[in-house]
């Protein structure tokens, strides 16, 4: 006679039998999200974005579109397709760098209505030597992308304007806003004005060159910094000499 299991016998034994726990299971693979369209404007300003750092830290030369594209997870056309290459998009990205420290010194050099009769000349000297130092301080990035030396680029947003070489061509266009400044006081001294865009050049590097060195050090404060800057500048132009002679003569 066979002999039928009981249901009890049919259950399995519980030392067999593992339950997951909520701790234990698999966590369910989340539904890939739906990738944004960005717009041709958003799309130009990502690929500046990505480039802008990537020149920043590795220089233009060592930049290659393959990166700019990977970086910005586009294809290598899309890059093409706005900026026409590396050249194009890193055009771009001086031009602007340019830009926003030309109108810092400009703004800073631009005495207001109310003051423009009683600003001392030292004082804005001192504000201009500040803008360039607050843009270190604001911008690293794009200092570094100005400093380095770079091929003569072309921005396609500044027109006919928008010829660019190294940084010394920025310190030209600084230089230029403290041509007048400069023209007033030779002029009150005694001193020929065609010698002011000399001098000009030579004030603008001198705080660039500083500029360059704070970059990496950052101390002392900027303040400091420029506080001695303009002690040897000011000191310096208040004694010159209306016709300098050299050592040798």
């Amino acid at each position: 006679m066979t002999t039928q299991p009981s249901d009890e016998s049919l259950q399995p034994e519980e030392s067999n039998v593992t339950e997951l726990s909520p701790s234990t299971r698999t966590p369910r693979r989340p539904e890939p999200r739906e990738r944004t369209r960005m717009s041709g404007q958003e799309r130009r300003e990502q690929l500046l974005d990505v480039g802008r750092r990537l020149f920043a830290k590795k220089g233009f030369e060592a930049v290659s579109v393959e990166e700019i594209a990977a970086k910005a997870g586009v294809s290598k056309p899309v890059v093409y397709e706005h900026f026409g290459g590396k050249e194009g998009l890193y055009a771009v990205v001086v031009d602007r760098e340019m830009g926003y420290l030309l109108d810092s010194v400009a703004q800073a050099l631009a005495a207001s209505s109310e003051d423009a009769e009683v600003v001392h000349p030292r004082t804005l000297l001192e504000r201009a030597g500040l803008a360039l130092f607050d843009f270190i301080d604001r911008d690293p990035d794009g200092f570094r992308i100005l400093v380095r030396d770079t091929p003569v680029v072309r921005s396609p947003e500044a027109g006919d304007a928008g010829t660019r070489g190294t940084f010394a061509g920025l310190l030209v266009d600084v230089a230029e806003q403290v041509d007048d400044l400069l023209a007033v006081q030779f002029k009150a001294h005694g001193i020929p004005t065609k010698w002011a865009p000399i001098y000009s050049q030579m004030l603008v590097g001198m705080v660039a060159q500083t500029g360059q060195w704070w970059l990496d050090v950052r101390k002392p404060k900027k303040e400091e910094v420029v506080g001695h800057l303009i002690n040897l500048a000011w000191n310096g132009l208040q004694g010159l000499e209306p016709k300098p002679r050299s050592v040798r003569s």
